[in-house]
């Protein structure tokens, strides 16, 4: 999980764990979103489109789209620049719980069926 939003990340985290999954992260910026993708390839990342200090993650989701991880793309803004292809879903932020596990569970569906 990459996101910049402290509270956010830990309450995303909190969430996840509570439906039984294993989570890395949360990480705040796209360099330390490597370090956690070079220690294990996650079979989906949650990945907040602006990151710590300006920072915006296209370059990231297109690493993980080389590697074959399904990418969910969480933002606050109305549109970002992301090419349908390579994201799975595009949450907008408030977060809602129930189009988040929607989302989790069709990326999964899709990284099975892929």
């Amino acid at each position: 999980m990459v996101e910049d939003s402290w509270h956010i990340g830990v309450a995303l985290k909190s969430l996840l764990r509570s439906f039984g999954m294993d989570v890395a992260g949360p990480v705040a910026t796209a360099a330390d979103a490597e370090r956690l993708i070079a220690q294990q390839t996650p079979d989906i990342a949650i990945v907040d489109y602006n990151l710590r200090g300006g920072e915006l993650a296209h370059g990231l989701i297109d690493r993980l789209n080389e590697r074959g991880v399904r990418v969910i793309v969480v933002t606050g803004y109305a549109a970002v620049p992301v090419p349908p292809e390579k994201a799975a879903a595009i949450v907008q932020k408030p977060i809602v719980e129930a189009q988040l596990l929607a989302a989790l569970q069709a990326a999964a569906e899709q990284k099975t069926a892929g």
